[in-house]
């Protein structure tokens, strides 16, 4: 039951994690041109008068959750390398908020979304170890 719960937690907080990070970035149009130009075509010119606290603690809150919700996703499904893929995006994102850099923020939200548009078609499977024991009584 809390492994169903953890694994809908990690695949749903992973999604969310790159809407709210890419609405945020829309927000700042001094700092994310590119961004900017989608919120814009959005309607979402009216977040630029947050874009300080958008740019300064939402953008970090949301990269650091996406991390933690990685590394627990990590506990569901025990694969490293689709962990390590999944953390490349969020720490990314969290630099590019920090120095407000878009070679840094454009590359971890393209990171983010691979990753979650690769968990939502190709969904984990858990990896577990047998034992040896049960698996020779079983032949």
């Amino acid at each position: 039951m809390l492994n169903n719960i953890l694994d809908w937690v990690t695949r749903l907080g992973d999604k969310a994690g790159f809407g709210g990070a890419l609405v945020a970035g829309a927000g700042c149009s001094a700092c994310f041109p590119a961004l900017a130009g989608i919120g814009a075509s959005l309607g979402l010119g009216f977040l630029a008068q947050w874009e300080g606290i958008l740019v300064g603690r939402v953008i970090p809150v949301i990269a650091v959750l996406v991390i933690i919700i990685n590394i627990l996703g990590y506990f569901s499904h025990r694969q490293w390398h689709r962990s390590a893929l999944g953390l490349v995006g969020p720490v990314l994102l969290l630099i590019g908020a920090r120095t407000m850099n878009g070679l840094y923020l454009y590359p971890g939200l393209a990171f983010m979304l691979g990753v979650s548009l690769w968990d939502w078609f190709y969904g984990a499977n858990k990896r577990c170890e047998t034992n040896k024991k049960t698996a020779q009584a079983e032949n």
